[in-house]
């Protein structure tokens, strides 16, 4: 056991230690320095998150604003489209009657066109109706000619002394 206990035993102290000064005050400082830095950075980052929250919270409520006016619009939108397809329906159906008076009528006017508006006549007709014309009153002025004749031929009188009047 006296082997473990010299084994055991402390060491003897230097004979020339001396106690260090500066090293372990420069070791300080430099902890304060990137205790201060840490605080400063960590102040930074404290502020920087806090705008970010800030800003996050300001574009969500926008974005819930914007979202729930696009909701109405697709609502009003989809109200409006519906009435619009009724009165196209509407519409089209007017569309379709007002299309069948129409034709009916251009139908009628085809038909009453026909019999009212003078179609015009070629050249040869006209001059045909104007020869046939033309000799038509010839025949009735010779007629005239040859009656006005036989009468006054016919119609002599005899005046209360016997002479003859003619009637011209």
């Amino acid at each position: 056991d006296d082997k473990f206990g010299s084994f055991m035993q402390q060491p003897a102290a230097p004979e020339h230690h001396s106690k260090s000064s500066g090293a372990g005050s420069s070791i300080i400082g430099i902890l304060e320095v990137c205790e201060s830095d840490f605080a400063s950075n960590l102040a930074k980052e404290e502020q920087q998150e806090a705008d970010a929250e800030s800003v996050y919270q300001k574009i969500t409520q926008e974005n819930k604003i914007t979202v729930a006016s696009k909701e109405q619009d697709v609502k009003y939108k989809t109200q409006e489209s519906k009435s619009l397809d009724s009165t196209v329906a509407e519409l089209s159906s007017d569309r379709e009657t007002t299309n069948a008076e129409l034709s009916a009528v251009l139908e009628y006017y085809g038909k009453i066109k026909e019999r009212c508006i003078a179609k015009p006549e070629t050249y040869e007709v006209r001059k045909a109706s104007r020869e046939a014309e033309i000799e038509g009153l010839k025949k009735a002025l010779a007629t005239l000619n040859d009656e006005t004749a036989f009468l006054q031929r016919k119609n002599r009188r005899h005046s209360m002394r016997g002479s003859v009047i003619s009637v011209k």
